[in-house]
């Protein structure tokens, strides 16, 4: 809109919210839209609060535009549980339709957010007082997992009234695939225990897209996925010796020196005893210093941003690089940190034969969001080492994933480090199904090794 004031293209008229920032909102919106039947357009936030209201306009007006029967909301509310009172409490949801109707909009139904499942008196109760007939309050309570949520939601005919609601003549909705996700979910046939070395353990939703990454492995390879989050300073000061229980290692990325030689340390357990590995971001950089250290002789790597004057640089900042517009970025120390980022989907291929080509196949897309690379200068060396490289961004010739050898002196049985953040993940496409499923083979060699049978935990 700014671009559009200074190439004159509004005739020196003021710019003001209405319409221009509600016109640009309606466009955006129409071209995320292009090519497909139904978008679904989320604005977030809350009711009434200021942030939202030019998003809401854009929306009530974009409703008006297309026409009724092409266009629905859907409202989601909360309905607290007072425990002092022993009773729900409806009059939140009241007040936020009660403001979503001053704005113009009224929604063909509410997605009511509470504990517990919302009785039939409370839910005609919040009919009366919103205006939303009583079959379209949906009672959306607290599942022991979102994988269930579909299934719940369409139990009370929520897609009928939406397709309804738009004119759509749908056949009936079948949700067998997501019935088999949950039966695997519940009826798990393995068990495994997975070791997350990070330095955010006390917020462990900094590794929400791992962790459910992690949970659709599990579905597709019919394990139950047990995550146990270890503070890599603590590993600092009190050594490795218990990672021996976990049956996979995954060290996940992060920012700042703190507790990196933690996870340098735990990199190097899990190659040394052959405990299957996976280095996402940051934890491919640390794969990266520790096998320059202890097996391409070079002590002192490092990666500029924990000391900048390593005489070793094995990971340090690129110059510059091309975004994915195929502009050419450039970058220093002391450029800022958001705006210096590697960012988004890119695609390279990946060597054949590899254990990333197993995985990926010839071509590997991921997501990504870091500044450092793997400094080309000292990648041969490591190669020559024994430490694959798998894939190369096509560009920039940048590092994308490096693993260890399954055979030769180097031999390791899953080792893989990449430089995404594996975020593409979904429960029907899951993004490391092959962790949980090497993870139980070492299981077994566990079992052998002891010297006792092996045993599904």
């Amino acid at each position: 809109m700014i671009r559009k004031e200074r190439r004159g293209e509004y005739l020196g008229k003021t710019v003001q919210v209405i319409p221009h920032i509600t016109n640009e909102i309606q466009d955006y919106i129409r071209r995320g839209a292009e090519g497909v039947d139904v978008a679904l357009v989320e604005i977030g936030g809350t009711v009434g609060d200021i942030e939202s209201l030019p998003f809401l306009e854009a929306a009530r007006q974009l409703s008006l535009r297309v026409g009724r029967k092409s266009a629905a909301f859907v409202h989601l509310t909360l309905v607290p549980y007072i425990a002092s009172a022993g009773e729900l409490k409806t009059k939140p949801t009241q007040h936020s339709v009660q403001k979503l109707r001053e704005i113009g909009i009224s929604p063909n139904a509410l997605l009511c957010r509470a504990d517990r499942r919302i009785p039939e008196d409370e839910r005609a109760k919040i009919s009366l007082f919103s205006n939303v007939e009583e079959q379209a309050v949906i009672s959306v309570w607290d599942v022991d997992t979102i994988y269930k949520v579909p299934q719940v939601l369409h139990d009370q005919g929520l897609d009928e009234i939406i397709c309804e609601a738009l004119g759509i003549d749908a056949p009936p909705a079948d949700l067998s695939v997501w019935t088999r996700l949950i039966h695997a979910l519940e009826q798990p046939k393995h068990e495994v225990t997975i070791g997350m070395v990070g330095k955010y353990v006390d917020l462990t939703e900094s590794y929400k897209s791992l962790t459910e990454a992690l949970c659709h492995a599990g579905i597709h390879t019919e394990s139950r996925v047990n995550i146990e989050y270890i503070d890599s300073e603590e590993i600092e000061t009190g050594g490795c010796d218990h990672l021996v229980k976990y049956d996979a290692i995954l060290v996940p990325g992060g920012f700042g020196k703190r507790g990196v030689e933690g996870k340098i340390l735990a990199a190097r357990y899990a190659r040394e005893n052959k405990i299957p590995y996976l280095g996402i971001c940051l934890g491919m950089q640390v794969a990266l210093i520790e096998y320059a250290r202890h097996m391409a002789g070079m002590p002192n790597a490092n990666s500029t941003e924990f000391d900048p004057d390593t005489n070793q640089p094995v990971v340090a900042l690129i110059n510059e690089w091309q975004n994915h517009d195929g502009k050419v970025e450039r970058r220093d120390e002391n450029s800022d940190l958001g705006g210096t980022m590697r960012l988004g989907a890119q695609t390279c291929a990946v060597n054949p034969g590899t254990l990333a080509a197993d995985i990926y196949g010839s071509v590997v897309t991921e997501r990504h969001r870091h500044r450092y690379e793997a400094n080309n200068f000292y990648l041969p060396r490591v190669e020559a080492a024994g430490l694959i490289v798998a894939a190369r961004t096509p560009n920039e010739d940048l590092c994308e994933i490096m693993e260890l050898p399954r055979t030769g002196p180097n031999a390791h049985p899953w080792y893989m480090a990449c430089s995404t953040i594996q975020s593409s993940s979904r429960p029907r496409a899951p993004g490391i199904r092959c962790l949980p499923r090497l993870s139980r083979r070492r299981l077994r060699t566990v079992g052998r090794t002891c010297g006792r049978p092996p045993t599904r935990r």
